[in-house]
């Protein structure tokens, strides 16, 4: 939340006082700009630190002689050639770490023998905001924070000889910044604050971003014959929700995309109750939903030109005295039965309800699920990709190229009919787990026997949405992971 910068940007800037922070490529000559380091004091302080512009690597200069302001920072890019998109964001992300307790910043983004784009500068304004961000909502202590901000925000200065043109693509990174930052706050929300009710009334307030949204309560689940939706919700106090959410930006006769996600703001496991060790976690397992809110007031935001749905199944995972049990059957939306095996393999039954639902009201060109579904792709993939699972390989590849462009990365996982027998009950069509073995495929198969033939996606986000590795653009324990990706996604393949 703390994430408070007044970005701006200017064609030229003669800074006095506060912080400057300059840009260099590898290899390229350290040198200060102009009547910002009138003495040369970055060239000797880079020949005496063996600073090459490496990239992320810094050079710290206080107090710099005749420099007319209080610190100079020296941020290496890396090989000039070979600059991404992502290079930009992460760069910017480190010059957030660099800004400590400086309330007046002015960045050099013209860097010698580098060709700066309007999108690069907007990029590097991204990386500013997400590098940023801190949760902060619930500590008392006031002052200054650990980076030495005094709350307030900080004036950056962006200078670079397209300010227009990086003006303008910047409207777009803050609606991208936005909606990471909306991914975070409720992931990292207190679950005795955002049960599906809190979490549902997020999704009606982006109608005053011009987003149609319907919240469909327990009665209306029922009537529509949500039984494993509102199975795994029956143990808690706390009632289900559905947000529908639709975003109408494309022409009138095309069909709309769809995202849909998990969204169980606590899971205890229910009656197959988790371990004690480590359950606090388990207020992100509705990040899939929080991603695709996320996704949703970016696009509205940022004026999309194409039409989306985005669907949250809400709920929480109580094992009180009416929870479901292991060895029930209940009836899914599709009219397919399925045997519980194991409580805490709700997600599952979460999403068949809502993927049915989408499919069948809204007839998508695709659907995208995403949900922190199982462990099982944290032991396969670590932290570092989310699995992905598809029925469709244009889909697939389209999501796997927008996954390098904004280095979420996805890994594509196996589907198969030999997987699928594993999910064969006894008793009903199916049950909602198989054994130990291959957890993340078994998951995904039960998903795909509620999409029919439409372009699928299942992305299970378990090691990337909460608690993965910290980086330059993101120092919080949730990581808004799929906003950027599914926003690359529709802007690179889907707008008019």
């Amino acid at each position: 939340m703390s994430s408070s910068f007044d970005i701006g940007f200017a064609k030229t800037a003669r800074p006095t006082g506060g912080l400057a922070i300059l840009l260099q490529a590898a290899g390229a000559a350290a040198a200060g700009i102009g009547e910002i380091d009138p003495q040369g004091v970055v060239a000797r302080a880079a020949s005496v630190a063996k600073f090459t512009g490496k990239a992320l690597k810094s050079l710290d200069v206080l107090a710099p002689h005749g420099a007319g302001v209080d610190r100079l920072v020296v941020i290496g890019l890396g090989e000039a050639d070979r600059l991404t998109a992502h290079d930009w964001l992460k760069a910017g992300g480190a010059a957030a770490g660099k800004i400590g307790g400086a309330e007046k910043v002015v960045v050099f983004l013209d860097a010698p023998g580098v060709t700066v784009t309007a999108r690069n500068a907007a990029d590097f304004a991204l990386g500013l905001r997400l590098g940023a961000y801190r949760f902060d909502a619930y500590k008392t202590k006031k002052g200054e924070d650990e980076e030495g901000r005094s709350g307030k925000a900080v004036k950056v200065t962006l200078v670079t000889a397209l300010a227009a043109a990086a003006k303008k693509a910047n409207e777009v990174s803050d609606a991208v910044a936005a909606g990471v930052t909306l991914a975070r706050d409720l992931v990292n929300e207190p679950p005795n604050v955002l049960g599906p009710v809190e979490f549902a009334q997020k999704a009606k307030a982006l109608e005053k971003l011009g987003v149609e949204v319907d919240i469909l309560t327990e009665r209306e689940m029922k009537r529509l014959g949500m039984a494993a939706l509102l199975g795994v919700a029956q143990g808690s106090a706390r009632p289900p929700r559905l947000a529908v959410m639709q975003w109408k930006g494309g022409k009138e006769k095309d069909r709309p995309l769809a995202f849909v996600g998990k969204g169980v703001v606590f899971d205890t496991g229910g009656i197959s109750i988790k371990p004690a060790a480590g359950m606090e976690d388990m207020k992100g397992d509705m990040g899939g939903a929080a991603a695709v809110i996320g996704l949703m007031h970016t696009l509205a935001a940022r004026k999309a030109k194409a039409n989306v749905v985005g669907i949250l199944g809400l709920v929480e995972n109580m094992p009180d005295g009416n929870a479901q049990r292991p060895g029930d059957i209940v009836r899914s939306m599709s009219g397919q039965t399925i045997e519980i095996i194991n409580t805490d393999a709700e997600g599952r039954l979460v999403l068949c309800d809502a993927l049915w639902y989408c499919n069948e009201t809204f007839k998508p060109q695709f659907m995208v699920n995403l949900a922190t579904l199982t462990g099982a792709i944290m032991v396969a993939l670590g932290s570092h990709h989310a699995g992905l699972f598809s029925n469709d390989d244009t889909l697939a590849a389209r999501l796997t190229a927008a996954g390098l462009a904004t280095s979420e990365r996805l890994w594509r996982m196996p589907l198969g009919r030999e997987y699928d027998k594993m999910i064969d009950s006894k008793f009903a069509d199916m049950k909602n787990t198989g054994s130990r073995h291959a957890g993340s495929i078994t998951a995904a198969q039960f998903l795909q026997r509620f999409v029919k033939d439409t372009p699928w996606a299942h992305l299970d986000i378990a090691g990337t949405a909460m608690g993965s590795p910290n980086d330059e653009i993101n120092q919080s324990w949730a990581s808004g992971f799929g906003v950027r990706l599914l926003d690359e996604l529709v802007r690179a393949h889907y707008e008019n």
